[in-house]
């Protein structure tokens, strides 16, 4: 159902089986995806593409040109995937010459007044609680879980797995299957009980321990700890992710216990 009151442009597309209610407003060069459904006062701007079966919360804006100054109105996006749910007042900026397109996969949750910086991208099965400031050019990896009231600056990225507290302030990344707390933000463990809800086998879980214990607990040097990882433990997928994630991050990562 689309509600006479809503502001829609000829120009945009819409699936099928979608409902739009009261006062939302889509511009041209829209596309909406089958079996959507956007709440009222909602405002989709040109450039966004979304997919399947979403549910989008009343004041939600997405696709607004980016909160840059070095922005010069460049033809970037928001491309949202499918299955999400975008709670009330939610902001999604689009994209910027650096990425050109702020991106979101599927089955992702981001509850009230969430904002995606431009640039940002997410990944799958991601949850961002109340309040969730991420600024521009940030990458969240799947499965990662970020509680209320957290702030990530520019340039960071959250590795898949991660569970990051409530109040935090994200200004180093956040490598994967890590849980980090307090202030200045600092490992506390491995996310075993996310990793486990997940169906991780327990050696693989112990292997991760091991090797977190090498990198923040030990005291070692983060090449060194690297070094260690890649001489002591056995390979899997696992530690070929942690060390490639660390490896990448030019600007280091939090810190250890």
């Amino acid at each position: 159902m689309i509600s006479n009151l809503a502001s829609i442009s000829p120009k945009a597309q819409i699936g099928n089986n979608v409902t739009i209610e009261p006062f939302t407003v889509i511009y041209e060069d829209v596309v909406i995806g089958d079996n959507c459904h956007i709440g009222p006062n909602v405002t989709i701007m040109s450039g966004t593409r979304m997919g399947k079966n979403n549910k989008v919360f009343p004041g939600a804006v997405i696709g607004a040109i980016p909160q840059d100054l070095k922005y010069k109105g460049e033809n970037s996006l928001v491309e949202i995937g499918d299955n999400n749910t975008i709670r009330e007042c939610v902001t999604i900026n689009r994209g910027t010459v650096d990425r050109m397109t702020t991106k979101m996969g599927n089955n992702n949750l981001l509850m009230a007044y969430t904002h995606l910086g431009h640039d940002t991208i997410l990944g799958n099965n991601i949850i961002i609680a109340n309040n969730g400031a991420l600024a521009g050019h940030i990458t969240i990896n799947d499965f990662a879980i970020i509680e209320g009231v957290v702030a990530a600056q520019q340039f960071v990225n959250v590795g898949a797995h991660s569970f990051i507290a409530g109040g935090s302030l994200i200004r180093k990344s956040v490598p994967p299957y890590v849980r980090v707390a307090r202030e200045p933000l600092q490992f506390i463990g491995v996310n075993i009980v996310g990793l486990t809800r997940r169906g991780f086998d327990k050696e693989i879980i112990k292997q991760i321990e091991d090797i977190y214990r090498i990198i923040f607990v030990r005291g070692h040097t983060l090449s060194q700890a690297i070094e260690i990882v890649e001489q002591d433990i056995p390979d899997s997928p696992q530690k070929r992710e942690i060390v490639e994630f660390i490896r990448v991050q030019k600007d280091g990562i939090v810190k250890g216990i």
